[in-house]
């Protein structure tokens, strides 16, 4: 077991201040490689802090670790790797997997745990003012790790986004792309037989926008409770 803590977000200026909702978060959910991860309550749903490190299935199945992009895109079972294979982009940003390892019946997620569905996605972001807005609310502020001169960004709902960046295809070249600008969560929902619903967010947008992109590639992933 964790430990609960109670956190509340306020602003203050000449009228006076005005707080936010309360949000809890738990912390010590661990995975199969003993990486831990805090928690945090948002409506009704319960999401991790972090996004996933693990490196095995839930049975201790080794995820195959691809660290050459280009190689993605042939892929039709579950991969992973770290943004430029850094191990210091894992510790910041989690791990960028494929959606075949997503929707390996192996389980990517610890116990209790699975990959949100384009649904459970959406319901987040219908909580947090729409889709319009909810980018910020989402987002983590300051430019430690968000670059741009963006500044909209509130982090008000305590999900601390952050621009984990991508592996995919430009110019029909596959690579490593957008750390610093762009965060990508994968879901669990299938589009077609070659593509499936992730959670999008910028470094220019207050917009959380949920869109389709091929299976072969690499995107974060934030678990949410069963």
């Amino acid at each position: 077991m964790g430990t609960k803590y109670y956190v509340r977000c306020y602003a203050t200026n000449k009228s006076g201040t005005a707080y936010g909702e309360e949000l809890t978060f738990t912390t010590l959910v661990a995975d199969y490689d003993g990486n831990t991860y805090h928690t945090l309550t948002i409506g009704n749903q319960v999401w991790m802090l972090e996004n996933l490190k693990v490196t095995k299935y839930r049975n201790g199945n080794v995820i195959s670790n691809v660290t050459d992009p280009t190689a993605w895109s042939g892929l039709t079972t579950g991969a992973y790797c770290s943004y430029n294979n850094s191990s210091t982009n894992k510790t910041t940003y989690g791990n960028l997997y494929n959606w075949y390892a997503v929707i390996d019946s192996r389980g990517i997620a610890p116990t209790g745990w699975h990959v949100p569905t384009e649904a459970e996605w959406t319901t987040l972001i219908n909580y947090l003012q729409g889709a319009t807005l909810a980018g910020d609310i989402l987002k983590e502020t300051g430019n430690a790790h968000w670059t741009g001169t963006y500044t909209g960004a509130t982090n008000a709902s305590g999900f601390t986004a952050l621009p984990g960046g991508y592996v995919a295809s430009q110019n029909n070249v596959y690579g490593f792309y957008g750390i610093g600008t762009d965060g990508q969560w994968w879901s669990a929902t299938q589009v077609d037989s070659g593509n499936a619903w992730k959670m999008s967010l910028t470094n220019t947008s207050a917009q959380a926008v949920s869109e389709s992109g091929a299976k072969q590639r690499g995107l974060s992933i934030r678990c949410i409770k069963d």
